[in-house]
């Protein structure tokens, strides 16, 4: 392995094979894969995409068809992500064979919204899975983005609902699929620590003020009271939560 490259392949860890067990039972449960043998990963470069791209990659073959996989990422003055210099991820994915397409975002300081950075960004990730004929895209989000999620929809618009493991956008003809929803931040940390490849956090100037992470400030709040309180948004999010989602 090159030192200057830190790359995630098995044979793994203890936590990275809890995290490939967890990311099978989600593939297998929600059907992620079904008819998919052509996938697109939305790729910022965080320890959260990069995690996603090693374990498809890892299960690609195993347990699962073999996958053609292509790794979309959005470049540009400001957008939200890691701030990872391309030529690094184009580094990682000749590494693993897997192609990269580096799109660009238009978004500018004096303009910049989570809300327009946002749509422009799954816009440009939508149009390229489509062209790539591979428009089932799997997203790094993880278990406490859907918890955040699931509390600023209740909070704000008083709906219960968290990400959906599984939406196919048929307005947008592409599938999203979630394989990390079963699996908590702190234990991607913990496998990005260990292969080296957690460097860099959101660089974005509005992320660091966003909503997200003043409700992930309240999550940690309410933990001081209800220590199992993330696990069990989770799980109800995922049991009792609006399936609003599943009809864009």
């Amino acid at each position: 392995m090159d030192i200057h490259l830190p790359l995630a392949l098995p044979p793994w860890t203890t936590q990275g094979k809890k995290i490939e067990s967890m990311v099978r039972k989600a593939i297998y449960t929600f059907q992620m894969l079904e008819g998919s043998q052509k996938i697109s990963i939305a790729l910022s470069g965080g320890k959260d995409s990069l995690t996603l791209l090693f374990l498809l990659k890892a299960l690609s073959g195993h347990g699962f068809p073999e996958l053609e996989i292509h790794a979309i990422n959005v470049d540009g003055e400001f957008s939200c992500g890691a701030g990872i210099q391309t030529s690094y991820l184009k580094k990682v994915c000749e590494k693993l064979d897997v192609p990269l397409h580096v799109l660009t975002s238009t978004q500018k300081r004096e303009t910049l919204s989570c809300y327009s950075c946002s749509r422009e960004r799954r816009k440009l990730l939508f149009d390229k899975a489509k062209e790539l004929n591979a428009p089932t895209i799997a997203f790094g989000h993880h278990r406490d983005d859907s918890i955040q999620t699931l509390l600023m929809n209740l909070l704000h618009k008083g709906e219960f609902a968290a990400n959906q493991p599984k939406i196919e956008m048929q307005h947008y003809g592409v599938t999203i699929i979630r394989p990390m929803i079963y699996v908590s931040e702190k234990e991607i940390e913990r496998f990005a620590d260990y292969y080296g490849f957690r460097r860099i956090t959101c660089q974005c100037p509005v992320g660091q003020n966003s909503m997200r992470k003043k409700t992930d400030q309240l999550l940690a709040l309410l933990e001081e009271n209800f220590p199992n309180a993330r696990t069990n948004l989770s799980q109800a999010g995922l049991n009792y939560g609006s399936d609003k989602a599943l009809n864009p």
